[in-house]
């Protein structure tokens, strides 16, 4: 997070803390299956938080139901572990009570899209000033594989044994359609890119919603194992850079081009006649989300995955119109008496 000329945190007063990532370490024994993708998604959180300059106690960390949902116990932060899809409606709470604290909320695919559908759109349309790191593994974990709202169609599992046939969710593509003003997407073994679209999360105001691809390896092993081969991801990951034509690619030889219908569309970059001026420029600025709608309905086999921000734009935050709305009002009324108000109207005296 930048600083102010005076060495102080934006808008806090308060002077920035140094930290390492031992600081957020809590006490308690790390319970997740050994190799699940949240070891490496909270790993990346302590490194990340403790490059932020936020003082421990400002920060909390809020969860619902689920593997993820444990996440609380293993910050050394202050937290919430609410009920099962919930938690944006508990970070509301808080950050309009508390506006001065960095509110996280810790969610997975089916906690977050599922029962908590609801909770989690409006949490993002009304542009809180909170941060929402969503796993999506693409299976319910914690009552050991079931399908969840992001499975694909096909999925065999306990609850689907002849395949599901419910279309998938796009998590990113959710965050958007309800206006969230910051989203984006890593993988959980991306360490230095999952650590960099955190902070970034965490120096944007407004609703962050960042979607990590997880992988369970119990229940839903190699779910995004195109991405995690670090032989073949080149060939399936975009790398969103602003400004920047869409150029994918080991070798860096395809691209991205806005074909016919306003489809998009994979071109070689190495036939005749293509080159990076016919590429789609990323624009993660831009008022307008149609192009990071349609970079978020983008999934293989036909598209690579886009990972990065898709979108990163500035508004006023919902728990700043609150308190400007609370002030304005009394600006129009007389001083508060509370006395007054508990003698007015009948009153009586018990002797």
């Amino acid at each position: 997070m930048s600083l102010g000329s005076n060495g102080n945190l934006p808008n806090t007063g308060e002077k920035a803390t140094t930290y390492t990532k031992k600081d957020f370490v809590s006490s308690q024994t790390v319970r997740w299956c050994p190799g699940c993708g949240d070891y490496a998604i909270l790993d990346a959180v302590q490194k990340s938080f403790a490059t932020l300059g936020i003082p421990r106690e400002k920060i909390v960390v809020v969860s619902g139901i689920g593997c993820s949902s444990r996440f609380p116990y293993y910050m050394d932060t202050y937290g919430f572990h609410t009920i099962h899809g919930r938690a944006p409606a508990f970070a509301t709470g808080l950050k309009v009570s508390r506006p001065d604290l960095s509110v996280w909320v810790i969610t997975g695919d089916g906690d977050g899209l599922s029962i908590g559908g609801n909770h989690l759109m409006h949490a993002m349309r009304r542009n809180l000033d909170i941060k929402i790191l969503l796993f999506n593994n693409r299976i319910y974990g914690l009552t050991k594989g079931q399908y969840s709202p992001t499975s694909e169609i096909g999925k065999k599992t306990k609850t689907s044994p002849l395949g599901s046939v419910d279309r998938p969710l796009y998590p990113t593509s959710i965050a958007l359609a309800a206006e969230a003003t910051f989203v984006a997407r890593s993988v959980d073994v991306y360490g230095a890119h999952l650590r960099d679209v955190i902070h970034r999360a965490a120096q944007h105001r407004g609703s962050s919603f960042v979607e990590i691809l997880q992988n369970c390896n119990i229940f839903n092993d190699g779910a995004w194992a195109d991405l995690a081969d670090r032989k073949t991801r080149d060939n399936h990951k975009l790398d969103l850079e602003h400004r920047k034509p869409m150029i994918f690619g080991e070798n860096r030889t395809k691209g991205i081009k806005l074909g016919e219908g306003l489809q998009p569309t994979v071109v070689d970059l190495a036939s005749n006649g293509v080159s990076e001026d016919d590429l789609i420029l990323h624009d993660e600025n831009t008022s307008n989300p149609a192009l990071a709608y349609m970079l978020s309905r983008m999934s293989p086999p036909d598209f690579p995955t886009p990972l990065g921000v898709f979108r990163a734009i500035e508004e006023e935050t919902y728990e700043a119109a609150v308190h400007r709305q609370i002030e304005d009002a009394r600006g129009n009324s007389t001083p508060a008496d509370l006395e007054a108000l508990l003698k007015s109207g009948d009153i009586w005296e018990v002797s």
